[in-house]
């Protein structure tokens, strides 16, 4: 028939999102590199001050909610490893903007924390620039 769509329910699924693409991976180990010094700065200088207003723990959220749906969509074991580190790094900052009680030595643990998990995530995203893309991930 003309102008029938048809739906084809067996959509396969992109094996790699980032691998082989020079550009996204060294852009996400930049940003994660950043992420990792600014973190560690705040260590530095002994800033624990932390927000917990509605908007930064909204924000989290939402970053959580991509950050696992991009780990869950990609196939690729590099990519998988990226994506939930980052997952984790959102994690730990919603628990402290949601934790207004920490204290500050907890605040400064999951810094310390936050800041090794970045640098995990940098070496992770340059692990998708330096690895071709198989087809069996």
């Amino acid at each position: 028939m003309a102008g029938q769509v048809t739906v084809d329910p067996a959509r396969k699924k992109a094996t790699h999102f980032m691998c082989g693409t020079h550009l996204w991976g060294v852009i996400a180990a930049c940003a994660c590199a950043y992420f990792a010094r600014l973190s560690y700065s705040h260590v530095q200088t002994g800033e624990y001050d932390w927000p917990h207003d509605g908007l930064t723990i909204a924000t989290y959220a939402i970053w959580i909610l991509l950050m696992a749906g991009l780990t869950i969509e990609v196939q690729c074991w590099r990519e998988r490893t990226f994506f939930f580190l980052v997952f984790a790094n959102f994690v730990m900052g919603f628990v402290v903007a949601v934790w207004s009680r920490a204290t500050l030595n907890d605040v400064r643990n999951l810094r310390v924390a936050s800041t090794v998990v970045w640098g995990l995530a940098a070496l992770a995203s340059l692990t998708t620039v330096f690895n071709t893309p198989s087809s069996k991930a």
